[in-house]
C-alpha cells in the first residue's frame, strides 16, 4: 500500500493545525459567554423586576393604586421618596411566600451554571472533549430549570402580593393590571442561552474527540477520572468547612 505524498501530509497537517487554532478560539468565546450568562443568572435571580404595574391613569374615584414591581425574594412599591419602599430581600434567605417553587428552580439552574464555570478549571487536569461533555450537561440542567421556573411563574400569580400590587382582576397567567419586566425576559433570553451554549459544547467534544486517536483517549480518560476524584473531594471539603463556620457564626448571632 503506497504512502500518502509529502505534499498531501502537510496539506492535512496545516488543515490539522488550522482546525485546532479555529477550535480554541471557539472555545475561548463559548467560555466567555458561558461566564456572562452565569452573571445573568445572578442578576435575574436578585432583581425584584420580573413583573411590575404598568402606566395606568388614576380616574379620581377610589385610592389611588399602587405603582411598584416586584420579583422572587422582593417586593418594591414607590413612595414620596426617590427610593422606593422594597419589602424582602435576597439577605433573608426567604424569597416570597407564592414563588418559593420557581426561586428553588432558579437557584438549582444558577448553581449549575456556576458550577459549569468553576468546571473551566479542569481544562489543566483532563481532555478539551471531556470538559465540554461535562459543561454540556451542566448547561442543559440550567436550561431545563430555568425553562420550568418561567413556565411556573406565571401560574403563581394569584397571589396576596400580586393582588396588592395588581389588582384584584390578576389571576394565573393574567397579570391584572401588571406586565411583565426586564428580568422575566432575561430570564426566557437565559433558556436560549443555555441552549446555544450546551449545544457548542457537544459539538467541540466531538470535534475534539475526532482529533484524538483510540489509545490516547484510554490514556486521557483514566488520568482525567482521577483528577477530576481529587477536583470533587478538595471541593467538598471547602463546600464543607463553608457550611460548618456558617452554622457556628449562624448560632452565635441568633438570639438567645
Amino acid at each position: 500500500m503506497s504512502s500518502p505524498s509529502p505534499a498531501l501530509a502537510d496539506l492535512s497537517r496545516l488543515y490539522q493545525t488550522e482546525f485546532v487554532r479555529s477550535a480554541r478560539a471557539v472555545g475561548v468565546l463559548w467560555a466567555v459567554c458561558t461566564l456572562c450568562f452565569a452573571i445573568i443568572q445572578v442578576v435575574v435571580l436578585v432583581q425584584p423586576s420580573w413583573i411590575g404595574t404598568g402606566d395606568t391613569r388614576h380616574t379620581g374615584v377610589g385610592p389611588v393604586p399602587p405603582s411598584g414591581s416586584l420579583g422572587l425574594f422582593e417586593v418594591c412599591v414607590e413612595s414620596d421618596w426617590p427610593v422606593p419602599d422594597c419589602r424582602g430581600g435576597l439577605s433573608s434567605l426567604s424569597p416570597l411566600p407564592s414563588f418559593q417553587s420557581v426561586a428553588v428552580l432558579v437557584g438549582v439552574s444558577l448553581w449549575a451554571v456556576w458550577t459549569s464555570v468553576l468546571c473551566l478549571c479542569l481544562f489543566r487536569f483532563c481532555s478539551a472533549a471531556t470538559v465540554y461533555k461535562i459543561c454540556a450537561w451542566l448547561q442543559l440542567t440550567a436550561g431545563f430549570c430555568l425553562a420550568l421556573a418561567c413556565l411556573l411563574f406565571p401560574d403563581s400569580w394569584e397571589s396576596p402580593e400580586m393582588r396588592a400590587l395588581c389588582g384584584n382582576s390578576v389571576g394565573s397567567f393574567s397579570p391584572g393590571n401588571c406586565s411583565v419586566h426586564w428580568a422575566y425576559i432575561l430570564a426566557i433570553l437565559g433558556i436560549l442561552d443555555a441552549a446555544i451554549l450546551a449545544t457548542l459544547a457537544f459539538v467541540l467534544a466531538n470535534r475534539q474527540d475526532a482529533l484524538l486517536p483510540p489509545d490516547a483517549k484510554d490514556v486521557l480518560g483514566n488520568y482525567c477520572h482521577l483528577r477530576v476524584i481529587s477536583y470533587i473531594t478538595i471541593l467538598l471539603s471547602l463546600n464543607c468547612n463553608a457550611l460548618h463556620y456558617f452554622c457556628v457564626t449562624f448560632e452565635l448571632l441568633s438570639p438567645k
